[in-house]
């Protein structure tokens, strides 16, 4: 028997996931000769597949994938539940079991803007059952905020695909006598470090766009931290606080209610799910722009076959009409890319973000 007839029955056999041993391995090949050489020809076959067992290559790479997935898969995030990335993810996971044919479901690890649940990720067998639920904070901007961060984006992480796009949203109480963002900047000149404002964490995307809008206004607000974007809403609701900035998804229900007042997004051009609302850059602030994303990404070394088939799945179910209806009901676009795309943004995204952190003058040390 070849080397490369062995290779051939060894692949086969691990792809079936080590049940039965196939005939031509149990028994050889038809005509062979009987007796201790024949014995010996079985034992060449078995010490081949105990090898490859025993220092997995390509094939059994590739017979693995195949196999996946055969568990539940967890997509961890990095914030508690009714943030934008628990509520996109919830929608997701829903539907993109059905298309893995096991059960995806959502764990929250939140703290340190995302940080927590990033590096639990990085640290997690490669094996597609522990996924990142990533958002832009955790990938973009922590890499210039953070002194001693524990995970390197770009190194420890191997993007799958965005899942959506949006702006964020800037949203007063409704008993704060302004109607546009010029009345806001109007209200806080008068009221020089009186007036504050919430985000979902120190370090969020939502805390360098305050003070960003502090910067680009020329006025002084208080930032007050919150831990997730449910609090954070709670307390602009009850007028703990006077503005925030937040992703559409958590805020978007409040904003129909007239619970909260909309006052621009944050992009740099305004949302087509949105037209009717200006963006900071045309409300007298130029250059505003901190738009949200939210993907997936695994550990660094998950082998390709397991990032494509959750591509793949992840298309299909973006491309459902409920769950782009659900998407665009909370301001946010639906969005699936390559995971070349996916890693283009975020390499270009980095050094945009230093400089804006540098700008804003903000550190946050661990």
């Amino acid at each position: 028997m070849s080397v490369r007839h062995v290779k051939r029955i060894h692949a086969t056999s691990f792809a079936a996931g080590g049940r039965e041993i196939p005939g031509a391995l149990a028994g050889a090949s038809p005509g062979a000769p009987k007796g201790r050489a024949g014995l010996g020809r079985v034992a060449l076959v078995a010490g081949a597949a105990a090898l490859a067992f025993a220092a997995p290559g390509p094939l059994a790479t590739t017979a693995h994938a195949q196999a996946w997935p055969a568990k539940t898969v967890r997509f961890v995030l990095g914030f508690p539940p009714g943030g934008g990335s628990d509520i996109l993810g919830r929608i997701v996971a829903a539907r993109m079991q059905e298309f893995l044919g096991q059960p995806v479901v959502i764990e929250n690890r939140p703290g340190a803007s995302g940080n927590i649940a990033a590096e639990f990720v990085a640290r997690a067998p490669a094996d597609g059952y522990t996924i990142y639920l990533a958002q832009i904070v955790a990938v973009s901007i922590s890499p210039s905020l953070f002194a001693k961060l524990p995970y390197d984006p770009v190194r420890d992480f191997a993007p799958v695909s965005l899942i959506a796009t949006g702006p964020n949203l800037l949203v007063v109480h409704p008993a704060l006598p302004v109607k546009s963002v010029k009345d806001l900047v109007a209200l806080a000149r008068s009221r020089p470090g009186e007036m504050n404002f919430a985000s979902v964490g120190p370090g969020s995307i939502q805390h360098l766009a305050g003070e960003q809008f502090n910067l680009a206004a020329g006025v002084k607000t208080v930032h007050v931290p919150y831990k997730g974007s449910s609090p954070a809403g709670i307390d602009l609701m009850a007028g703990q606080v006077s503005f925030m900035f937040d992703s559409a998804p958590p805020v978007m229900n409040f904003v129909k209610s007239g619970r909260m007042r909309l006052l621009a997004v944050t992009s740099a051009r305004r949302s087509a799910l949105m037209p009717d609302v200006p963006t900071l850059a045309e409300s007298g602030l130029p250059g505003f722009d901190f738009s949200t994303w939210w993907g997936l990404m695994a550990p660094a070394a998950t082998p390709r076959p397991i990032i494509d088939r959750l591509n793949a799945e992840l298309g299909r179910t973006l491309k459902l009409p409920e769950v782009r209806e659900r998407f665009e009901a909370v301001g946010a676009e639906p969005r699936h890319t390559t995971p070349e795309e996916f890693a283009a943004v975020i390499r270009a995204e980095i050094p945009r973000f230093a400089k804006l952190v540098k700008a804003a003058g903000v550190r946050i040390d661990q």
